[in-house]
């Protein structure tokens, strides 16, 4: 047996609490797309209700 220490280094990796705290970009536009077709939905039904509140 050899008295020298083992030399061999395991490559760095980001800390676990950075990974998750950052959102992939892809989460980021897919949310950003669904809260705009959600507004335009909840908008559109509003039309529907406003239009008929006004012919009834």
């Amino acid at each position: 047996m050899s008295s020298e220490p083992n030399d061999v280094t395991e490559p760095e990796r980001p800390a676990r609490r950075d990974i998750e705290d950052k959102l992939p970009r892809g989460i980021w536009v897919r949310l950003l797309v669904y809260v705009f077709a959600g507004h335009l939905v909840a908008g559109f039904i509003y039309l529907l209700f406003a239009l008929g509140a006004s012919h009834g």
